[in-house]
């Protein structure tokens, strides 16, 4: 195959839990010419993919109205047609990604997508039901892959990241108060869902353990709400964390999780980041399902909400609980002790099963 389309737009965890695909596809087709349309939040972590060749962006937010589509729609599909495909991979499986795909120069029969293909999109590309269909996501983007012909021998999360942003963050974890030369566990302190985030008091509690134990808790996050719990978790903690929330792009940030002792977030984008890339993580997780975006490759670090009602796949709780509230300080820094007695950061790649 010469060229090979991927449509994976966002959000950034399921643009990572899809970038093992790139890789796969350079293990069989070393010479193919692999394109990605992703929207601009996951630019930077597709750009730290050494897999893929070409990077499009789709800026959804210009095709909104009926002006900003017809101004735009001529530009977008003649990048899109610059090049005509072997194979497309809708593997956002929506009426957006489905309209990228149609776009897409290619035999109808080589348009693939994944089996839960929704809103129209199953009737542009194929859905693929394949063996990993209740599996873990990475395996079930995989299965796209294995329809191509892909012999998957490891699940690898292609990332590189470049030498000036590796010195840039280290300068500013050096403006904030630390040297990464010294042992620090990065806590990720918020998700795009209030259901799961960790409570603030608990990360202050984990962070006043991390100094005891002679370890620089770090916070990282985005936004102003994960600003505001910075603030909180730091009020309440007896010597202040350092505080990175907001002063991080992705690349930086992957650079930090690789020299972190470990990390501990929830079931969010960042949190995702970390496992891909082998970091040791602890992720805690309650309304989610853990056999679809558990640490994948890290499961004994998972912790679950232990709750009649976990899974609920709800963003707000009906039942008025913190969901996460249940999982205790004492249970992450049960796993973060034997994570640092064993101080070996996991294996570059996870076996496919």
């Amino acid at each position: 195959m010469k060229n090979i389309l991927i449509v994976k737009l966002s959000s950034i965890g399921d643009v990572i839990h899809a970038l093992p695909v790139s890789h796969a596809i350079k293990e069989t087709y070393p010479e193919a010419h692999l394109t990605w349309v992703v929207e601009p939040p996951a630019y930077d972590i597709v750009a730290m993919a050494d897999c893929v060749d070409e990077i499009i962006v789709f800026h959804k937010k210009e095709f909104r109205s009926l002006g900003g589509f017809l101004s735009h729609i001529g530009p977008f599909r003649k990048k899109i047609q610059e090049r005509t495909y072997d194979v497309v991979l809708d593997l956002q499986g929506l009426f957006k990604s489905a309209a990228i795909a149609y776009l897409a120069k290619a035999p109808k029969n080589q348009k693939f997508g994944m089996w839960n293909m929704r809103e129209g999109s199953q009737l542009i590309s194929q859905p693929v039901r394949g063996a990993h269909v209740h599996d873990h996501v990475i395996e079930r983007y995989l299965d796209t892959a294995r329809a191509i012909g892909c012999d998957v021998q490891d699940v690898r999360l292609p990332l590189s990241v470049p030498a000036k942003e590796q010195d840039l963050t280290r300068r500013i974890v050096a403006q904030a108060g630390a040297d990464m030369k010294n042992p620090y566990v990065v806590l990720v302190v918020g998700a795009s869902w209030p259901t799961k985030c960790w409570p603030d008091k608990h990360f202050a509690a984990l962070g006043d353990w991390l100094y005891e134990q002679k370890i620089i808790p770090v916070l990282v996050g985005s936004g102003p709400v994960e600003s505001q719990k910075a603030a909180a978790i730091a009020a309440q903690m007896e010597i202040p964390p350092i505080n990175l929330v907001g002063s991080l792009n992705f690349k930086q940030l992957a650079y930090l999780f690789q020299q972190a002792a470990a990390v501990v977030g929830g079931d969010t984008g960042p949190t995702h980041l970390s496992v891909g890339l082998k970091a040791p993580t602890i992720m805690m997780m309650g309304p989610t399902l853990p056999r679809r975006t558990g640490p994948y490759g890290q499961m004994d670090n998972l912790l679950v909400a232990d709750r009649s009602c976990k899974e609920c796949m709800k963003r707000a709780c009906p039942l008025g609980h913190d969901c996460l509230d249940i999982i205790t300080p004492a249970q992450v820094e049960e796993k973060l002790l034997t994570i640092l007695r064993n101080g070996t950061k996991q294996s570059s790649a996870t076996t496919a099963k």
